[in-house]
């Protein structure tokens, strides 16, 4: 599957590489976008990254909310194993914002002057626009 991206899967994944900072990551939060939810196994599979890789990768994201699971019930012995899905995008779109703002924030009050009597707090708010 991943050996054969078409260009909108490849600027799909680009785009989450940009919002989450990592290949591995931004392969992992894509595959389960396309697949609408996945167990690690297949995870592997499909991203052919290195099964270390995306167990480790799976337990940072579900600890950073990026990603939440469900355990799956399993008839046979050993234990049942969890099915990954991504939060919205639209959600991983507003925490991406919210961090840009802090940066412009941090920035623009950066070059005003504190020490000056008429000075005003810059607040940068990215707003959502319909189309």
């Amino acid at each position: 599957m991943w050996g054969e991206k078409s260009s909108k899967d490849k600027n799909i994944e680009k785009t989450v590489h940009e919002i989450l900072k990592s290949r591995a990551r931004s392969r992992i939060y894509t595959y389960l976008l396309k697949n609408n939810g996945a167990r690690a196994d297949e995870i592997i599979k499909g991203t052919k990254l290195h099964p270390s890789t995306v167990r480790e990768t799976l337990s940072k994201m579900y600890i950073q909310d990026l990603i939440f699971r469900r355990k799956l019930k399993n008839d046979t012995i050993g234990k049942n194993p969890y099915l990954y899905y991504p939060i919205p995008p639209i959600e991983l779109l507003k925490r991406y914002a919210t961090e840009i703002e802090e940066r412009l924030n941090k920035l623009a009050n950066l070059a005003t002057k504190k020490n000056d009597r008429n000075f005003k707090p810059v607040k940068i708010k990215i707003a959502e626009r319909a189309k």
